[in-house]
């Protein structure tokens, strides 16, 4: 029998492990998936899929890390700097290894001997992107399928707040008007698709967890130009919903970084949604049972579950 715990995120955890669907770590969030788990995830994915077949998109696949120099033309580090994850490795010889050796056996701080790698954890899908997409676009811009796991330092009981998870997105590049109605489309669109498999979500305006002095500045002025929103459900509270899926408008935030150009020559502007595959299924789970075959017809068709 599951243990009983006060904290809801806990209690969730526990009798997700228990039903094997995650598999704990050591590491708090950071799991393995089962078979059950990533079967959910694949059919969403095949959803999603045929409901953005009309956009003819261009498929991209990218690993989760990206060149640091990269990293380094993205403003994540003023933003979000407890949030990033920096790849180090060992690029010593044999005298440095001997004394990392040494610290290892005797349980000291061994990483001092490591140094930083030539990339980083990926953030967020679309940011290994934009630095491929510099110079000029088409008049028609350009819509992409993006999808990897992304890293947020971020660890949490709440099985919705992993570490390590993917997102699914569809990218706009193009002029101010493309890539806003390319938002506004998909935030209706990605509502309907989640009510469709039985998801009581609601869209909300939000906000970005940024850090430091300036925050309540950025969220202020992120809130007040309308740029993001999400698609929220209860997982684990009721009073507490989940964002599973998030819109955003960057402006032409990324066009200048990268060097991407409308066809008259201005700054690209982009926008994205991008669903966030684990909690969707968490939040599909938490909805209809643990067991996809019982879960109701109209869902399990609609997922095109045999």
């Amino acid at each position: 029998m599951c243990t009983q715990h006060d904290d809801p995120y806990k209690q969730y955890q526990a009798e997700l492990i228990e039903a094997g669907l995650l598999i704990p770590s050591g590491v708090r969030g950071v799991y393995g998936r089962s078979g059950t788990f990533e079967n959910i995830i694949d059919q969403f994915e095949g959803l999603v899929t045929r409901e953005g077949a009309f956009q003819n998109a261009e498929v991209m696949r990218f690993p989760p890390i990206f060149p640091r120099a990269h990293y380094a033309r993205i403003d994540h580090i003023n933003n979000f700097p407890d949030l990033m994850g920096s790849v180090h490795s060992f690029l010593g010889g044999e005298k440095e290894h001997q004394a990392m050796l040494g610290k290892f056996e005797a349980k000291e701080d061994w990483t001092s001997a490591l140094s930083p790698a030539e990339v980083m954890l990926v953030p967020a899908a679309c940011y290994p992107l934009y630095p491929t997409a510099t110079g000029t676009l088409s008049a028609q811009g350009r819509v992409v399928d993006l999808k990897t796991f992304v890293f947020r330092h971020e660890p949490s009981d709440d099985p919705a707040r992993m570490q390590i998870f993917r997102q699914r997105e569809f990218v706009r590049l193009g002029t101010p008007e493309q890539a806003l109605n390319h938002r506004n489309d998909w935030l209706a669109r990605g509502q309907a698709i989640l009510e469709s498999v039985g998801l009581p979500v609601k869209k909300v305006l939000a906000d970005d967890p940024f850090f430091g002095r300036g925050a309540r500045i950025m969220k202020a002025t992120q809130r007040e130009q309308d740029l993001k929103y999400e698609l929220v459900v209860p997982i684990c509270k009721e009073d507490k919903p989940t964002a599973i899926t998030s819109c955003n408008y960057h402006l032409d935030h990324f066009g200048i970084s990268f060097d991407i150009l409308q066809a008259n020559g201005t700054p690209a502007h982009t926008a994205c949604i991008g669903f966030g595959l684990e909690r969707i299924a968490l939040a599909l789970l938490k909805t209809h049972g643990f067991d996809p075959q019982r879960w109701p017809h109209e869902v399990r068709s609609r997922l095109a579950m045999a």
